[in-house]
């Protein structure tokens, strides 16, 4: 299985189970900006404890790898688990969607978007996958995450609304990185 075929199981087995989800990181910043290699896929999910019977069914051994316990903890503490592709070592993290008032706006703006021929996917939002990548590299300081933000500013700025995230990168703290972004872009 490559990444391409496990991003559609991902997508229709969460479409089929009726998890609301949106693709985000990597992915999400590849389908807005310039390709680059990933070995994780993310999807951000309303997952519940009822929803996890059936979901770890569909990720079973052998072909899968995944933790119950590390799933249930996850979905209780509105954290991340891992599904793990037992022969290529592909990861899916799902991220459970958090309850804070910004994840809630960035959760309902997903829009479904073409993923592969024949299909489609929900997916974030340009701006969210940009303010999370802030997030994200405020917590661990990786350069590819600003890297992404500004493949995606090349390549989507005039669709990318600008005042959106500058409202929100100020209310979450992470509005000095977005500037120094934006220098990085214009220069």
């Amino acid at each position: 299985m490559n990444q391409a075929e496990l991003l559609r199981y991902v997508v229709e087995t969460l479409d089929t189970l009726g998890i609301d989800y949106m693709v985000s990181g990597s992915h999400a910043s590849i389908y807005y900006g310039e390709p680059r290699m990933t070995q994780d896929i993310d999807v951000v999910a309303d997952v519940t404890l009822a929803h996890l019977p059936a979901l770890v069914e569909r990720f079973a051994a052998p072909e899968f790898y995944v933790s119950e316990e590390a799933a249930r903890d996850a979905t209780a503490t509105r954290g991340q688990f891992n599904i793990i592709h037992s022969l290529t070592g592909l990861t899916i993290d799902i991220v459970v969607r958090k309850d804070t008032p910004y994840h809630q706006v960035e959760f309902d703006r997903r829009w479904r978007q073409p993923l592969l021929p024949g299909i489609e996917a929900y997916f974030a939002q340009p701006e969210d996958v940009i303010l999370n990548k802030f997030l994200y590299f405020q917590e661990g300081g990786s350069e590819r995450h600003l890297r992404d933000i500004a493949g995606m500013l090349r390549v989507s700025g005039p669709e990318i609304d600008t005042r959106y995230i500058g409202d929100w990168a100020q209310r979450l703290g992470v509005g000095d990185i977005w500037q120094a972004v934006r220098r990085r872009v214009e220069t």
